[in-house]
């Protein structure tokens, strides 16, 4: 018999047989891990398995390598607290999906497991967005997909970088991107040497940014490309960023 217990963040669950649920989740010491748990469809189970949601986990199998049984006990409930806030609970979706997607199985990522805890524990916060893209930008580099932000891939000034390169992942200075800025990303300014504020737009920046490099670096080759719901994160973010500009609505 096969066991081990563990804490773990909830990433997805997907119905599975009479009253169960295949659930995904992001532990601290056994990286993605998948389990069967039975009774998921109970409103108390119903809760607990919601994404984002810290929990104890027990897993048990036959043999190391099948699915297995997972025992979860929840610690902490990240999505009741934003049920009333559509935004920040697609932003925590978002990041579940994410990790769901493109993390290989039962690899271990604890710095993931604490800098997605750390993001969610920032959805209190007026930084959140900018957060929120600080942390696909570690995701980034946790893949392998690295981009470098502190110096000029043109031999510009590193003081004065404002665009990034869309083939590379490396900032340009502003003179040396002049003539090809058409085709250059925006470096948002929070995220520039000289640092700026962060405001609703340049966080918007940011998410165009980031998931330019999901798209065309991790899920460049898979079958689903980029989750929904980190599209969806970024047209909800997009939505309410136009209500700002348009003086009818804010962004908390």
């Amino acid at each position: 018999m096969e066991e081990w217990q563990d804490q773990a963040l909830v990433l997805s669950a997907r119905a599975h047989g009479e009253g169960g649920a295949v659930v995904s989740v992001l532990t601290e010491h056994h990286g993605r891990h998948a389990g069967y748990v039975r009774g998921a469809k109970s409103s108390r189970m119903r809760g607990i398995i919601e994404p984002g949601n810290l929990v104890g986990v027990r897993w048990s199998a036959r043999v190391a390598d099948s699915l297995g049984s997972f025992v979860l006990e929840q610690e902490q409930n990240i999505t009741a607290g934003l049920m009333a806030d559509p935004v920040k609970l697609s932003a925590v979706q978002s990041a579940c999906a994410l990790c769901d997607e493109a993390l290989p199985e039962r690899e271990v990522h604890p710095g993931l497991f604490y800098g997605l805890q750390a993001l969610f524990d920032a959805m209190d916060t007026e930084i959140w967005g900018a957060a929120y893209v600080m942390w696909e930008i570690a995701f980034l580099k946790e893949l392998g997909f690295g981009l470098n932000l502190t110096r000029c891939a043109g031999g510009g000034d590193n003081q004065d970088l404002c665009y990034v390169s869309p083939k590379s992942g490396h900032a340009v200075s502003k003179a040396a991107g002049a003539p090809y800025k058409e085709k250059l990303l925006t470096l948002p300014g929070f995220l520039r040497p000289v640092k700026g504020e962060v405001d609703d737009g340049s966080v918007y920046e940011g998410l165009q940014l980031t998931g330019y490099f999901m798209e065309h670096w991790v899920f460049n080759h898979h079958t689903r490309g980029v989750p929904p719901a980190r599209i969806q994160f970024q047209e909800r973010f997009e939505r309410l960023l136009d209500k700002v500009r348009a003086g009818e609505s804010s962004i908390p």
